[in-house]
């Protein structure tokens, strides 16, 4: 499933894990729009919460602990991110325009709060050794995830899908729900998604929830997209890197794949 909305100022809510598609993702995600001067507070009392700035100026505040983030854009810098465990309560002070990506889900575990740095983030670069003539090449982020955070019921992280490229891909799924919140670098960017045996045209501010089959995504020429990727750990199956491929795309993974795929007489 895929949702576009119109956000305003305050706390956007896309999905609630109690209701709707939110049951199938196991998780609640909504986007906080903040202006100068504006201050936003959260304490779940049976939830972890995720809050990963994707740009702007502002202070976060939790237990004793106090971190100010500066993140021009989502593109060429590191994501920062708090993840707290259920009862702890934080703050967000605004100091100019910021959107901050919210996520949540049930935890009955109990676990130090940690603010994720953008020194902290693993960076991937996939595709940047020519790997399906170029057309794969992208940024994969992890904020945090079983290997560092094994007592989340989440997972938390961004792709920078660049334009005209395909991220997600070659062709794979796994059984963890997961969802993709969108933001381009331009309002009017678009790109394209698969999931759930669908397709869908994807926009600013959009959020993809996948439960099923395939989920590769593919960027307009023209347009960068950074999206957030998180999945929810299921009980006993959490996602440890899993990743299914598709059978009749596994050719895609070899060393050689590019030997084998048509090449424009004209040399490009």
């Amino acid at each position: 499933m895929y949702m576009d909305k119109q956000v305003k100022r305050g706390y956007n809510e896309y999905i609630r894990l109690d209701e709707g598609i939110g049951k199938d993702a196991m998780m609640d995600v909504a986007l906080l729009v903040m202006e100068d001067g504006d201050t936003w507070s959260c304490e779940e009392p049976e939830k972890e919460v995720a809050a990963l700035v994707f740009d702007g100026k502002c202070t976060i505040k939790w237990e004793n602990e106090s971190y100010d983030v500066d993140r021009p854009n989502p593109f060429d810098y590191n994501p920062s991110c708090l993840h707290v465990c259920k009862g702890v309560k934080f703050e967000i002070i605004a100091h100019g325009p910021c959107n901050i990506y919210i996520q949540k889900t049930l935890n009955e575990k109990t676990f130090p709060s940690k603010m994720y740095k953008p020194e902290d983030t693993d960076t991937w670069a996939r595709g940047n050794k020519g790997e399906l003539m170029g057309c794969i090449k992208r940024d994969v982020r992890t904020c945090f995830d079983l290997d560092n955070a094994p007592y989340s019921n989440m997972v938390l992280g961004e792709v920078v899908n660049l334009p005209g490229k395909w991220s997600s891909y070659p062709p794979h799924h796994h059984p963890q729900p997961e969802c993709y919140f969108y933001r381009f670098d331009k309002p009017m960017g678009f790109g394209a998604g698969w999931g759930n045996g669908e397709i869908y045209e994807t926009h600013h501010n959009g959020l993809a929830i996948i439960t099923d089959k395939m989920h590769s995504q593919v960027t307009a020429p023209g347009y960068s997209c950074c999206y957030a990727w998180g999945i929810r750990h299921l009980p006993g199956d959490p996602w440890d890197k899993t990743r299914i491929d598709d059978e009749e795309h596994l050719w895609l993974l070899e060393d050689d794949a590019n030997d084998h795929i048509w090449h424009c007489p004209s040399g490009n």
